[in-house]
């Protein structure tokens, strides 16, 4: 199915319809084994494995990131999506100091400079987040203002709205404007010519040290006029393959015109595939905040309905871009919200890997890492002892068929059955038509070939993986299983 957006000039880098990201919270997923860092560096660390807390240390970094890309390239990975890498006061580091200085606790800019090159070595893209609605407290300009009052040269960088400006005093008004009323994080005067070129040669700086592209955190809330679509023809005229990729939870055609972005975090996915898979095994608890709405359960007409809608939103070139994800930083994992039920995660990720769009793993994701919400959902990534081995060789499994087969990355999508619990669709490209068929029921399911395929030329289908079975013109599926099928050419 195409979006009927047909007519709209859309042009989105090529490489990200090909692409499997890897989402990397750098203070969690690797410590370094071979270069300390400087001794002012060398701060208390939580244990690796003990719970996460709001404002604790792990010691995570970018040379660790660096001594692991062979797990990466291994589990199929060739894009990486970092979350904030900046100087900052805070371990997740959307409170940004510096924006030109990566974080001394991840090893500062040698570290990036050194998993950048390494990671390009192996045709690994990097992807940054960029963090460009608000700074903090102890970025430059602001903290100017908080030193000289409203003599401050920078005053019209932010929102202020009275005196006495007070960022830490909780008792008193803040006088300025900040993000969800969080005093520590100032929200940029967008209107102001200056800012605005800031942060416009903050995405071009990082362009040209090599980065594959931006993510932009909470870009909806960035009003100024134009602001987004100059940020495209600024990024764009430095590396036109460059991926622009919004954190915008909802409907995003106002930013998905070909004029913004290229893609969004695909909530929009999120939400029916665990909807579908894992019925009413999702803890509401863990879902009713977050707006991506894994709920109510859908049988297979219900997720079909949802998907059908999804891709009609926008033009079929930037559904190929948009990052499809199960979990991330900001939402529990996947396999806590849906009660550590192991089948639905297996059946939710190969819908993830089969559909439009460049699949994203939350880091650990693939090997079972648990998490509720923030910040358990930031554990550190587990020993090699406590892997699931089953998830992470599924995960290796239905990537490496992904990367072998385009019309799983490019190919049009159909839905060609909605049968109670079981649902199918095709992937088809000029050189093969490929069948995703899933049962979420707790029985067995048949079904005739005639009702998968638009014709009755059905003896040449190959199974690629699963569990399905082919028998007299029948196809039988396990309880809760998929597969996934070739077709004649």
């Amino acid at each position: 199915m195409q979006s009927p957006i047909a007519s709209m000039q859309v042009q989105t880098p090529d490489w990200v319809k090909h692409a499997v990201f890897y989402q990397i919270f750098p203070d969690r997923f690797a410590r370094t084994q071979r270069r300390p860092l400087p001794p002012a560096m060398q701060v208390p660390l939580e244990p690796w494995e003990s719970v996460p807390t709001g404002d604790g240390y792990k010691g995570g970094d970018l040379w660790g990131v660096a001594e692991n890309l062979d797990y990466l390239q291994d589990l199929g990975i060739n894009a990486i999506y970092f979350t904030p890498i900046f100087q900052s006061a805070s371990n997740h580091r959307y409170h940004t100091h510096d924006y030109y200085q990566v974080d001394p606790l991840l090893g500062g800019n040698q570290a990036f400079a050194d998993s950048l090159e390494a990671a390009h070595q192996r045709d690994i893209k990097v992807v940054l987040d960029g963090v460009f609605n608000h700074a903090s407290r102890g970025f430059f300009f602001f903290n100017d203002i908080l030193e000289n009052g409203p003599t401050s040269p920078w005053l019209d960088w932010f929102k202020v709205e009275g005196w006495p400006l007070s960022a830490y005093d909780g008792a008193k008004p803040a006088n300025y404007e900040s993000w969800y009323d969080n005093r520590a994080l100032p929200e940029f005067n967008h209107d102001n010519p200056q800012a605005r070129e800031y942060i416009m040669r903050i995405a071009e700086y990082w362009l040209g040290q090599g980065i594959d592209g931006w993510r932009l955190d909470v870009p909806f809330d960035v009003k100024a006029d134009g602001f987004w679509q100059e940020f495209r023809q600024r990024v764009k005229a430095i590396n036109p393959d460059a991926y622009i990729v919004g954190e915008i939870w909802t409907d995003a055609r106002q930013w998905l015109d070909g004029t913004q972005f290229d893609g969004v975090m695909n909530y929009l996915f999120t939400g029916p595939a665990l909807a579908f898979t894992a019925k009413d095994r999702v803890v509401m608890s863990l879902v009713e905040q977050p707006a991506y709405f894994p709920y109510p359960a859908l049988d297979a007409p219900g997720y079909a309905e949802k998907i059908e809608a999804l891709l009609t939103l926008y033009p079929w070139e930037i559904q190929l871009t948009q990052l499809n994800l199960l979990s991330s930083h900001d939402i529990a994992r996947a396999l806590t919200v849906i009660s550590d039920d192991q089948p639905s995660f297996e059946l939710a990720v190969l819908l993830q890997m089969t559909f439009p769009g460049a699949p994203s793993i939350y880091y650990g994701d693939e090997v079972g890492l648990a998490g509720a919400h923030d910040p358990d959902c930031r554990r550190s990534f587990p020993p090699k002892t406590n892997w699931n081995h089953k998830l992470l060789t599924l995960h290796k499994e239905l990537i490496a068929l992904r990367h072998q087969h385009t019309a799983l990355r490019i190919g049009a999508y159909q839905t060609v059955a909605t049968l109670d619990d079981l649902y199918a669709f095709t992937r088809s490209d000029d050189r093969e038509t490929i069948l995703i068929v899933i049962n979420t029921a707790q029985q067995a399911t048949q079904v005739a070939l005639s009702a998968l395929t638009k014709d009755s030329a059905t003896d040449d289908m190959d199974v690629l993986w699963g569990e399905a079975t082919i028998l007299a013109k029948q196809l039988t599926l396990p309880p809760r299983s998929g597969g996934v099928l070739r077709l004649s050419a």
